[in-house]
């Protein structure tokens, strides 16, 4: 019962221990992915506006897999980024765009709009 509470107040406890988890994944890769990582990260957390903590856990989840089977099989960060890092990391974020807030105000303008009777528009 004390942990429906807690979670009430500071979100799952289930994904911040996932969130742990990535973060303990990416420190483990090379240097330069990691450096990568971070940075991808970072962007994501002021751009991304996931306000959905499963989404974003998943999105950080598929972020941390890339790079570390790009560190197995020895992939150059630039040729997974390519010469445009922020279309790469805006792409990205398009496969998680469910989870961003924005969704609830256009969800909000398309109900407005539509519930302007035609005789009025």
């Amino acid at each position: 019962m004390a942990a429906k509470w807690i979670e009430l107040v500071t979100g799952s406890l289930e994904q911040k221990k996932q969130y742990r988890e990535h973060k303990a994944r990416v420190q483990a890769l090379p240097a330069n992915y990691r450096t990568a990582v971070e940075a991808i990260e970072r962007y994501l957390m002021y751009f991304g506006s996931i306000t959905n903590g499963e989404i974003m856990v998943t999105m950080l989840d598929d972020l941390g897999d890339l790079f570390e089977q790009a560190a197995v099989d020895g992939t150059p960060v630039r040729d997974i980024v390519g010469t445009e890092p922020v279309e790469f990391v805006e792409t990205f974020l398009a496969n998680y765009s469910e989870g961003q807030w924005i969704n609830k105000e256009r969800q909000r303008l398309i109900a407005a709009i539509n519930g302007i009777p035609d005789a009025e528009m």
